[in-house]
């Protein structure tokens, strides 16, 4: 069970932190490409909701356990971290623009935020493996909020509010 458990926390943060670093890079190349487009304006509006819809998912999953499926391996399904590694990573494709337009450099700075985030990420799915076995079911509501808290912080960042 523990390599099993470490198996997850890899993939999970090797995901996050691969997104985390590409992202940046992504947007301070596609500057000239992406710069006063859709993406500037609407980007972030994109983290959001689909943070929300995954957050939301995750809630309603732990208040309604006999209507998923029991096995807790379907949360660390290929599918479904690329979708919250993306979801999470959305916002530093706009810093990577931000940096190419200010004229920053941009290859040490992407490879310190995938190597920190590959490692919250790791310390984070193997606390809340360890925390599930004593908390259970409410550890996946306090994960859905997290992400909807998360969403929000995204709108404060960018000034925006309802």
């Amino acid at each position: 069970m523990d390599d099993f458990r470490h198996n997850h926390c890899l993939l999970t943060a090797f995901l996050f932190g691969l997104f985390q670093a590409l992202m940046p890079l992504a947007g301070w190349w596609g500057a000239s490409f992406f710069s006063g487009s859709w993406l500037d304006v609407y980007g972030f509006w994109i983290s959001f909701a689909l943070l929300i819809i995954i957050g939301g998912k995750m809630i309603w999953e732990s208040l309604h356990p006999d209507a998923v499926c029991p096995d807790p391996d379907e949360a660390f399904k290929l599918g479904n971290l690329l979708i919250l590694a993306v979801a999470t990573s959305i916002d530093a494709l706009a810093v990577g623009i931000s940096l190419s337009l200010l004229g920053s450099g941009i290859g040490v700075e992407a490879l310190v935020i995938g190597v920190v985030t590959f490692g919250i990420s790791y310390l984070g799915v193997h606390a809340g493996h360890r925390l599930s076995h004593i908390f259970g079911e409410r550890m996946e509501t306090v994960g859905g909020i997290v992400l909807i808290l998360i969403a929000f912080t995204i709108l404060l960042e960018q000034g925006r509010f309802f």
